[in-house]
């Protein structure tokens, strides 16, 4: 018997590299993908008809058809050939249809089959729950360019009366970038969730604003998924284990650390209230800063420039890291963290002055002689609990009972 072909698979499919010849991969079912010599990658399909083996039909680019829609296709042209018919002249109808997609349904499998495959697997696991759960029932049969911003509107305020109003805003944000990728390919001339703002369907309170456990811990996975650089990712969970500002984490140098006691002093020249901070470091933080140790480029700082000079990265890079990951996590800032981080720990039942210490707070009447030694445990008690309180939610998504 010959050999089956096994199945291909997106990532398989965008590995494929260009050679000096142009090559075929079978995915079954007489379905090829022909990689060209300029990198460029088609969809054929291979057949024989009256015992002679047919030239190859063409059925597309495979940046305008994704592998599911290809399938179809080839089954539907095996048919063919099982009834003794040529598919020859349909694949070439089909090929002029395929050119001028007109259904929203075929477009979004086509965008999170093609635009999405870099993303971080929660990234493409939130989108697509916005398109398959409120947008393709609304609209999927819908033809693109017929979608108005009276449909995405009230795509949105369904979802707001079940009570979600960021899932609402991540769900206009998702359309709204599907339109500027059909835009980009001519399959769409105006994008109608750019018109409606943002502000109209979920209103931010800067001051305010807390992540979710589940936003912390995907956040987090999708850090470590991503192709940011090692160091990047271990200077953003730092900045959700300490508890510190983003320029403490970006300006941090190794002297201002003692990994054998598990202490990291910040000078008051750094500190916005001009006195020394302290930050208790928890196991999780001290094995961070290790492996950073272990691998430093610079004598001086923690995380230096790229540039090959001496001085710390930009204060700009960790937001531009975390902005690459595509994430939808409603208004957020990188100073969110704190918030979330104090907001937790009360939950969890902590002091707030231990919490307000461990931001650099002012706190009145500070603790002395023993009062003081009882203090410094109880901040390396929160300090710690943080962490596992984070470490749970990058496991499991979920808030696990801590403490």
């Amino acid at each position: 018997m010959p050999k089956l072909a096994a199945p291909l698979t997106e990532t398989q499919i965008r590995a494929l590299e260009p050679r000096a010849t142009r090559y075929c991969v079978a995915d079954g079912n007489g379905l090829v993908i022909e990689i060209m010599t300029t990198g460029t990658k088609v969809w054929r399909f291979r057949y024989s008809l009256n015992g002679k083996r047919q030239p190859l039909v063409t059925i597309g680019d495979y940046r305008m058809i994704s592998l599911r829609v290809a399938r179809a296709k080839a089954q539907k042209y095996a048919e063919m050939v099982a009834s003794g018919n040529s598919p020859v002249a349909t694949a070439r109808r089909d090929r002029g249809v395929e050119s001028k997609i007109e259904v929203l349904r075929e477009g979004a499998e086509l965008y999170l089959a093609t635009e999405m495959a870099g993303k971080s697997a929660e990234y493409q696991r939130t989108t697509r729950r916005a398109f398959e759960k409120d947008v393709l029932p609304a609209i999927g049969a819908k033809p693109i360019k017929a979608v108005t911003d009276d449909d995405i509107r009230a795509i949105c305020e369904q979802i707001k009366s079940r009570g979600s109003p960021k899932m609402a805003l991540h769900t206009r944000n998702a359309v709204k970038r599907l339109y500027e990728y059909l835009i980009a390919r001519q399959l769409a001339t105006a994008n109608p969730a750019e018109l409606i703002p943002a502000r109209f369907i979920a209103t931010p309170d800067s001051r305010t604003r807390v992540l979710a456990p589940d936003e912390m811990g995907a956040m987090l996975r999708a850090i470590y998924a991503s192709n940011i650089r090692r160091p990047l990712k271990l200077a953003l969970h730092l900045l959700v284990l300490t508890m510190v500002r983003k320029s403490d984490i970006v300006e941090a140098a190794w002297s201002e650390f003692n990994l054998n006691t598990a202490r990291w002093t910040i000078p008051a020249a750094r500190m916005n209230k001009g006195r020394e901070h302290v930050v208790y470091l928890s196991h999780q933080a001290v094995a961070l800063l290790r492996e950073l140790q272990d691998t430093k480029t610079s004598r001086n700082f923690v995380f230096p420039s790229v540039r090959g000079d001496d001085r710390p990265i930009a204060k700009s890079t960790l937001n531009q890291a975390v902005k690459s990951l595509g994430l939808d996590v409603e208004h957020f800032v990188l100073h969110d963290f704190r918030r979330t981080a104090a907001t937790r720990l009360r939950e969890l039942g902590q002091p707030s002055s231990v919490i307000e210490n461990a931001l650099a707070h002012i706190v009145k009447d500070a603790p002395g002689g023993d009062d003081h030694a009882k203090h410094v445990a109880q901040r390396r008690g929160t300090s710690q609990l943080w962490a596992d309180f984070v470490d749970a939610q990058i496991e499991s998504g979920r808030q696990g009972a801590i403490g």
